[in-house]
Order: structure tokens, then C-alpha cells, then sequence
């Protein structure tokens, strides 16, 4: 997964300047940035994004420039073999080729920023193919072509304003993923003991439905409340969501699927409820357990790859 989330928003800003789009299209050894990831050019200089980490930035951007200035979509390969390695290459000993396109005609077509934003907001993919020959792109597939996938920021949605929260939400903001809490129960969700965190007072099944919950979004329910917990669960169980847990003992977890059962949902539906919720670590009160649902979700997500 790559994360490329402010290029896309920089290209919606940036919308009618001229722009350079720079994409690493593969790798070979010890890269500092996965396929896919981007940097995103401005006619007046300014960027957003990163293709390496900082070792052959300054030269992508002269690229860029040549591109924004006429020159066509070209791939550029970068390594430790390269005799200026250390101005222009990678020290780090691996390899990258680096697509530079226009956004514009015959290379990156503006629309599509619009595009992977309005899909990312339903929690949907949307995958890109580009011709490195021409430097194209289009949306869709195609065999010996480029593939890109941008999929939507990740997202954790808790059901149930108790501690173990309070100590989920910046363990969850350490890792890049975004956390919303969700609970009808007014003096659990407030501002004061959730500070600068996303709240939502609706029941949780109709919070989650309208988060459009994919394999990018994680829900966990944490109140200890049948009223609030499964119909959360119901709820992602009914979407593709890319990682569920429950919070509870063993026994109370089997309960819980019994009655999950008894809604229609099937052992293929269950089996995707992680519960009790996170990795076994042995852990001890609300701010180990946190850390146990943060890698059981991490866990999750990686799976989905």
C-alpha cells in the first residue's frame, strides 16, 4: 500500500498549473520507496511527496521541469552503480526506475485526482494502468503494463467511548491510521476525553454504513453493551471491512456469535470477527490491551495485501 494521499491532494489543488507526475514503477534491492509511490511537481518548483526518500529527488525534479516545459514522459533508473551514486543515485545499494509524466495530455489525465478522491471517500480502490512507452494513463488493467493502486486511507472505527479507547486512538495516529470514535452514549463521547478525534453520537450501524467500510477500514468494538456492539458488527460483517474485532472473554465471544448466528450470518461471515480482539500478548489493563488490538489490526491489514 502506498501512501499517496497528499499528491492527490496536491493535484486537486494545483488543478490548471502546469505539473509533473513522478511515479517509481519498480525497484530492485534495497529501495527506499515502494512501486507506486509518487511525487507530484509544480511549474513554479514547489512538490509534494517522495519517489526515494531524499537521495535522487533533486534530480527527478530537473526532469520534472524538462517535462512541464515540453519534453515527453520518460523512465529514469537510478542506482549504486551510477558513477555520481552519491549526488544522484542510491548509497543505499538498490535501485529504482522512476516515470516522469505531464498532468495533462500524453501522460497523467487531471480528471483522475478527482476520480481516486470521490472513490477513497466510499471507502473504494480505484486501480490506474499507464503505458511506460507513451507515459499514459488511464483507468483499468492491461496485461505488461503498469499497475497502481490507490486505496483509501486507513481507517479505525471504535464502538464504545471506554478507556481501552483512550488509549487505542494515538496508538492508532502513530501509525497512519485515522480514528473515529462512535458511541450514542453522550457522557462517554465527549470532546473532553477524546480530544481532537472525530465523533460520531448515530447508533454504530448506521455510523458505519455511512462510512462505506472496505479492506482499508478496521472496526472494533469495545462497550461491553450488546445493544451497541452487534449491530456494529452486523454492520461491517455487511461490508467488505478489511478488519473486525470484539472485545471480551472467550465465553462472551461464543455467545456473540451465537447470536450473530442467529441473524443469518454464516462460519465464512464469523470466522472474520477477531475475539477476543488482538494479538495474545498477555496483556494487562486498558493500555496493553490497546496495543494488542493495534497489532491484531495491523496484522489485518497486511493480510490484505
Amino acid at each position: 500500500m502506498n501512501d499517496n494521499g497528499a499528491v492527490i491532494r496536491k493535484g486537486l489543488e494545483w488543478h490548471g498549473a502546469r505539473l509533473a507526475l513522478a511515479t517509481v514503477v519498480s525497484t530492485w534491492g534495497s529501495a527506499p520507496r515502494p512501486r507506486g509511490s509518487h511525487m507530484i511537481v509544480h511549474e513554479d518548483g514547489r512538490f509534494e511527496g517522495s519517489i526515494s526518500g531524499g537521495c535522487v529527488e533533486t534530480d527527478v525534479l530537473q526532469r520534472a521541469a524538462e517535462v512541464i516545459a515540453g519534453r515527453a514522459a520518460h523512465v529514469e533508473t537510478y542506482g549504486v552503480a551510477d558513477g555520481d551514486a552519491w549526488d544522484v543515485g542510491l548509497p543505499c545499494g538498490g535501485e529504482i526506475a522512476v516515470l516522469v509524466q505531464p498532468v495533462g495530455e500524453g501522460g497523467f489525465p487531471p480528471d483522475l485526482f478527482d476520480r481516486i478522491d470521490t472513490a477513497s471517500a466510499r471507502g473504494r480502490a480505484v486501480t490506474l494502468v499507464t503505458d511506460l512507452a507513451t507515459g499514459a494513463t488511464q483507468e483499468g488493467s492491461g496485461e505488461g503494463l503498469f499497475l497502481n493502486r490507490y486505496d483509501p486511507p486507513r481507517r479505525l472505527l471504535i464502538v464504545g467511548a471506554v478507556q481501552i479507547a483512550q488509549s487505542l486512538v494515538p496508538l492508532a495516529q502513530a501509525i497512519g491510521v485515522a480514528p473515529v470514535l462512535i458511541d450514542p452514549r453522550g457522557r462517554f463521547l465527549t470532546a473532553e476525553r477524546f480530544p481532537g478525534v472525530e465523533l460520531d453520537d448515530r447508533w454504530p450501524d448506521d455510523a458505519i454504513v455511512a462510512r462505506f467500510p472496505g479492506e482499508s477500514t478496521a472496526v472494533v468494538t469495545l462497550s461491553h453493551d450488546i445493544k451497541i456492539d452487534d449491530p456494529a458488527l452486523a454492520a461491517a460483517l455487511r461490508a467488505p471491512t478489511g478488519y473486525i474485532a470484539a472485545l471480551g472473554s472467550r465465553k462472551s465471544h461464543a455467545a456473540r456469535l451465537e447470536r450473530l448466528a442467529g441473524q443469518g450470518f454464516g462460519p465464512n461471515d464469523l470466522v472474520r470477527i477477531d475475539g477476543p480482539a488482538g494479538l495474545d500478548i498477555g496483556a494487562i489493563g486498558a493500555a496493553e490491551i490497546a496495543l494488542s488490538i493495534t497489532a491484531g489490526m495491523v496484522a489485518g491489514f497486511n493480510r490484505m495485501r
